[in-house]
């Protein structure tokens, strides 16, 4: 029951630091110069990591349908199996994990650290609100880089699943029959679907992000603490969320 309690006390805090933050969307041009260093720092920090993973999922979800396909004649459909899975469902997962490992990580430990040896209290004694100077920022933010990081995430998955056709040969699929599998069932409306289910998992990520690191007390020792229940709570909702959100928007 105390657990319980917790955890409906946890929830609550996170909605209301988000209906806190954007209350404070009138001030959104004073804090546009860390909107876009927020954004910067997320998209570009996570950049790299999201691209050579998508590939990599890309190339093996070809190779496993292809070995699975080919000997029954239907090879020529792997580009739709790459192609849906990408952007309906391993784009947006895969990004929303990489951007809770790294982005939201660093932003408890930060926030966390702040609030550690009390530059939380110092700002609210100068009246400057948290949630606007710290907040929002990051919420903003995320909602920028998300569907870039996903585009980028499911365009690099497309190449590894087209990389493995055309040179593994005993899949030997040329890369036009692929791409052309790839359009042939994919429309605008799917696309719109996926980048929606990304905004939803990046902006729930450092929501929890920012309301575990400022509700942190005690010493530097539960900043570490701090950071993992961060990573945790974002991998449950994100996989939690993955259901509901696919089950609504299909």
């Amino acid at each position: 029951m105390k657990q319980l309690y917790a955890t409906f006390d946890w929830i609550g805090a996170a909605v209301l630091l988000a209906v806190r933050a954007f209350r404070m969307l009138p001030a959104a041009p004073r804090i546009l110069k860390r909107t876009v260093e927020q954004a910067f720092l997320g998209g570009y920090a996570s950049l790299t990591i999201v691209a050579l993973l998508s590939f990599s999922i890309g190339a093996v979800l070809a190779l496993q349908a292809g070995l699975t396909l080919q000997p029954v004649g239907m090879k020529e459909v792997i580009g739709t199996l790459v192609g849906e899975a990408m952007v309906r469902e391993l784009g947006p997962l895969i990004v929303a994990i990489l951007v809770a490992g790294r982005v939201a990580s660093a932003t408890t430990a930060e926030l966390a650290s702040m609030k550690v040896y009390q530059e939380i209290d110092a700002l609210v004694t100068m009246n400057i609100p948290p949630e606007r100077f710290l907040v929002l920022p990051r919420l903003l933010a995320v909602l920028l880089y998300m569907p870039v990081l996903t585009m980028i995430g499911i365009l690099m998955g497309w190449v590894g699943g087209a990389v493995v056709c055309k040179y593994v040969a005993v899949i030997g699929v040329s890369t036009d029959v692929y791409f052309n599998a790839v359009r042939a069932y994919l429309d605008s409306s799917k696309l719109v679907d996926g980048l929606i289910k990304a905004e939803i998992f990046g902006f729930v990520v450092i929501l929890i992000a920012c309301n575990t690191g400022l509700r942190t007390t005690g010493g530097p020792r539960e900043i570490g603490f701090a950071v993992t229940r961060s990573v945790v709570y974002s991998l449950v909702a994100i996989l939690g969320l993955d259901y509901f959100i696919t089950k609504a928007l299909s």
